[in-house]
């Protein structure tokens, strides 16, 4: 369990990193293209950039976030309950997220298959999708891994109730 846990640690720590170096030329990219277009023409594919960047920036979070608990979450109910029904609540809930998410990153690579069969590219850049979109899937994998490692120790009772 150990090295599960420092497996998905790892994991997000890299993407949230690399997240991190996007959100930086974003904010780069942003200010570089308000300042050229006081002075002179704004930046060329700032609008494409910005999505390539932004699709990166969430979907390489999305882990961390949910190794943190940041996530919103509405425990108003969950708090009614016994701990035994909250682990087992966690569990499903767990469970459920790690399908869709594993489905989610299933379709997101045969989108990319399709993208890099396809050739296509960005109008403005001529800039290659299917990068980001594997890039994408990536960072939902680590979120479906992320919720595999909570499910497992909320199932074991690692976790105590679930809900922390």
């Amino acid at each position: 369990m150990q090295t599960l846990k420092r497996i998905n640690e790892f994991l997000n720590r890299l993407l949230i990193w690399i997240g991190g170096v996007f959100l930086v030329c974003m904010i780069l990219i942003t200010c570089a293209n308000i300042f050229f277009r006081v002075v002179w023409v704004p930046v060329r594919g700032t609008f494409e950039l910005m999505g390539f960047f932004g699709a990166l920036v969430a979907a390489f979070s999305l882990g961390y976030t949910q190794q943190r608990k940041g996530h919103i979450a509405v425990d108003v109910l969950l708090g009614t309950f016994s701990p035994g029904v909250r682990r087992i609540l966690a569990v499903v809930n767990s469970f459920i997220c790690l399908v869709f998410f594993g489905i989610v990153a299933w379709q997101l690579i045969l989108k990319a298959n399709t993208l890099r069969m396809s050739g296509e590219v960005t109008e403005t850049l001529r800039i290659i999708y299917y990068p980001f979109t594997y890039a994408v899937a990536l960072g939902c994998i680590v979120l479906s891994f992320a919720l595999l490692s909570e499910f497992i120790q909320t199932l074991w009772g690692e976790k105590g109730d679930g809900t922390s």
